[in-house]
């Protein structure tokens, strides 16, 4: 790799481990918070003992005050982000905390824009677009996971049009994180699955972005093996705190990673599927890797070679090109084995969708580190394979 120069960005302070979740309220009184927006949704609220009910017994003992948005829904809307902010408005709150994934992080976020930034985000989406600071944010991560309590990246669903939209800056990034894998205990298993595979693509893609770094990839490296050694049995067994916080040592590792190098055709396409279907997101990016990565191989083959080491590939003996695909079939395996569906097909794709989908999968953010320059006609053959089950298709 050529020499040059990077940034590394990443919350001030980040927590991890059993039981700091009680460190929140004396961190929000730090920051001077003194009636934060808590972002969640219905399920978390009630859980006994969960996340939410620890934040306010944490709060409450710290003396801050807080009032509650319970209105999170998977692929965060417009609508979602805005009721977030008139509730802000109405109770003259002054920060935000998020409480659960990626949905609930991206939903504070997206309220804390259109509350600095000005109130139409669709005229923000892209990288650094934001002139003002958001409000005080920390987040509470219950899954791992999307990396979205670590990053600057904000995804919103315009309900109206049904694309999927990405505001990146780096005022988007919370002031403190929050993971605590004993939070994750109950998660189920198909989330445990879907987020669990969102964590391995953001762990993959900065590996072959453009943009990898020395420091990225040594973060890319460390999450692989980490999920590629947990991920099984996370879902297997969830209450295995083992595997839940090696899962959430790789989530963070992955966000961080994601966060400096970027991603690429894989988020890029994962947020047409998850737009227009309404799918998780995590399914999406799962379902597309190994097509993805399928077409980016000859961009990089040793990269990829190296991906198939790290993901536990016997590659003795064989050549580069044959090791980077031993890389692709470790993919979909996991994929398979931690219960994914087969194609896009199975989430309700149709491939009359497949040229618009295309179309605005090429002006996704993430689509200018992929390592492999794309078409449309490219991407409209990635989603087919895809829908078809098909892993020998070629260019």
């Amino acid at each position: 790799m050529t020499e040059r120069s990077y940034d590394f960005l990443m919350p001030s302070v980040n927590f991890f481990g059993p039981n700091v979740i009680g460190k929140i309220g004396e961190r929000a009184k730090m920051l001077g918070m003194k009636k934060p927006v808590l972002v969640t949704d219905k399920f978390l609220e009630g859980l006994k003992g969960g996340a939410v009910e620890q934040t306010i017994a944490s709060l409450n003992e710290a003396g801050v005050d807080y009032v509650i948005y319970n209105g999170v829904e998977p692929n965060p809307k417009i609508h979602n982000i805005q009721e977030v902010k008139d509730l802000y408005e109405k109770e003259h709150a002054d920060s935000l905390i998020t409480i659960g994934g990626g949905s609930a992080h991206d939903t504070g976020k997206g309220a804390g824009i259109i509350l600095t930034n000005g109130s139409d985000i669709t005229k923000l989406a892209g990288i650094e677009t934001l002139d003002h600071a958001l409000p005080p944010m920390i987040a509470v991560n219950t899954t791992a996971g999307t990396g979205s309590e670590l990053t600057r990246h904000a995804v919103i669903t315009n309900e109206k049009t049904h694309l999927k939209f990405v505001v990146v800056s780096w005022r988007n990034i919370p002031l403190v994180s929050f993971n605590d894998p004993t939070l994750m205990l109950d998660v189920p298993k198909a989330l445990t699955a879907a987020t669990g595979m969102d964590a391995f693509v953001q762990s993959i893609e900065p590996y072959v972005s453009v943009d990898h770094n020395p420091i990225t990839d040594s973060q890319c490296i460390e999450a692989i093996q980490l999920i590629e050694g947990s991920l099984r049995e996370a879902v297997a067994n969830g209450h295995n705190l083992k595997a839940r916080t090696e899962m959430v040592e790789a989530e963070m590792l992955a966000g961080m990673a994601f966060n400096n190098a970027n991603l690429g055709y894989v988020h890029a396409m994962a947020h047409q599927l998850g737009g227009q279907y309404d799918a998780p997101h995590g399914v999406c990016c799962a379902l597309l890797l190994p097509y993805v990565e399928r077409y980016n191989l000859i961009a990089d083959p040793q990269r990829f070679a190296e991906l198939a080491e790290f993901m536990g590939e016997n590659t003795d003996g064989l050549s580069t090109r044959d090791a980077a695909e031993l890389a692709i079939k470790g993919m979909k395996q996991l994929s398979d084995d931690v219960g994914i569906p087969q194609t896009i097909k199975d989430i309700g794709a149709k491939p009359e969708d497949f040229e618009l989908m295309a179309e605005n999968a090429l002006k996704d953010g993430n689509a200018a580190s992929n390592p492999r320059v794309g078409t449309k006609e490219d991407i409209v053959k990635i989603f087919q394979a895809a829908y078809d089950g098909n892993l020998d298709f070629s260019f």
